[in-house]
């Protein structure tokens, strides 16, 4: 009766716009398989650059909150992205951050540790592939003729969260989100359709718990005396990770994934992004791996000795903020000090 019921409304109308990504979000949502199906009853697609051929120009002529819900993925990087993204957000009822770059800034995101200058430095002058002796560097205009040019978009130092541009609804975290959250989506959609209340505004998708919570390795409470690289060392199967000396993000960062790295043993990266009562990932784990990181005497050790026992973390930031770095404290200090 209730599939009845939908059928006789009119279906409401979903967009899926797009930042600086790798698209894993797009095929995260093709791999629905027959949930697609159910998604596409309840839902006429009107913008999805990524699979079908919508303009730009498209989207601008939809009206004010003519769109039900949209799904944005992706770092903002450049101004076309923010042009988009406010776009999206003015004719859109409801606006969803989807994955970890939309959310929280993503790899993309470790853009930051550096900005724009560097960057073409890098790729277009130092890069010993290529020859550039006449120092052609991208420009924001293009030169059409004489008389006209056009601007192209321009890339922005630092790579932004879309909560930092637009109020955003509700967040999907994820690299890219769980099979289980997109399918979540459906529920949400029926709701819309049939006027029920939604959740609050600002709700993440996922676990009110951490990943440490949810995963069913055995956990003893030891400190661990040596951080080791999990691809070479021999990992036993039914011990927590992180107290065999593995890095493993699992307790700074929310559940809901079903564990899915951990299930074969690799370390959590912390694509879910914050646990619930965590404010900035990267300094929660610092200070647990601080906590459990610790040898007989350690108060008698050289300086040379510390650093060896150190040299296990091979990334500091790339490891703690591998997902995270543009809605971190530490991007904010960054900032300041630039």
């Amino acid at each position: 009766m209730e599939s009845k019921k939908i059928t006789d409304k009119k279906k409401l109308k979903l967009a899926i716009g797009l930042g600086s990504t790798c698209s894993g979000c797009d095929i995260a949502i093709l791999d629905l398989g027959v949930k697609l199906l159910e998604l596409i009853g309840l839902a006429d697609i009107v913008f999805w650059p990524t699979v079908f051929d919508f303009k730009y120009s498209d989207l601008k002529e939809l009206g004010d909150k003519e769109i039900d819900i949209t799904l944005h993925h992706g770092t903002i990087r450049t101004t076309e992205h923010e042009e988009i993204a406010r776009i999206l957000r003015k004719k859109s009822k409801v606006l969803i951050a989807f994955g970890s770059c939309s959310c929280f800034g993503g790899i993309p995101g470790l853009c930051n540790l550096t900005d724009k200058k560097q960057i073409f430095d890098a790729v277009y002058g130092e890069n010993l592939s290529v020859a550039n002796k006449e120092n052609i560097f991208p420009e924001e205009k293009l030169l059409i003729n004489k008389n006209k040019s056009i601007t192209l978009p321009h890339l922005f130092d630092t790579g932004k969260t879309l909560k930092q541009l637009v109020e955003v609804d509700y967040f999907i975290p994820g690299c890219p989100p769980p099979m289980q959250l997109i399918e979540g989506l459906i529920p949400l959609m029926k709701d819309v359709l049939g006027g029920a209340q939604l959740p609050e505004k600002g709700t993440v998708f996922g676990s009110k718990k951490t990943l440490c919570d949810e995963c069913t390795l055995k956990k003893e409470n030891k400190m661990i005396s040596k951080i080791v690289n999990p691809v070479t060392a021999i990992v036993d199967p039914e011990r927590c990770l992180l107290e065999q000396g593995i890095l493993c993000m699992g307790p700074v960062t929310r559940g809901g994934c079903e564990a899915r790295c951990i299930n074969v043993l690799m370390p959590c990266r912390g694509c879910m992004g914050p646990g619930p009562e965590t404010e900035d990932q990267g300094v929660k784990m610092i200070s647990a791996i601080a906590s459990i990181l610790g040898v007989k005497d350690e108060e008698n050790l050289t300086d040379q000795q510390i650093e060896d026992l150190l040299s296990g973390i091979k990334d500091i930031v790339g490891t703690f903020y591998r997902f995270t770095l543009p809605d971190a404290l530490l991007n904010r200090k960054v900032k300041e000090r630039r």
